[in-house]
């Protein structure tokens, strides 16, 4: 299908469904650890309130929580690059 002869539309290829994937494992691989690192300290920020005496315990939980998320992150962005440029 094209617009006026010049322009083709929905023109699907194998190329670029495989772009769309690796955007979408990135999307999502990016979006879930950010959500996950906004809850974790937030909940530690409220924990501290309460109770402020607890500080290195939970400074040291929270920052290991961080790394994990974020490890996830990176491994979304491993899986989007090899869908990209490997498969």
């Amino acid at each position: 299908m094209e617009l006026f002869g010049l322009i083709p539309l929905l023109e699907i290829t194998d190329e670029g469904l495989k772009f769309i994937g690796a955007g979408i494992a990135i999307g999502i691989g990016g979006a879930a650890p950010a959500i996950g690192i906004g809850m974790l300290v937030s909940k530690a920020m409220e924990a501290l309130g309460r109770n402020p005496e607890a500080q290195p315990v939970i400074q040291t939980n929270m920052i290991l929580g961080i790394a994990f998320a974020e490890a996830i992150a990176i491994y979304a962005l491993v899986v989007a690059v090899m869908i990209g440029f490997v498969f």
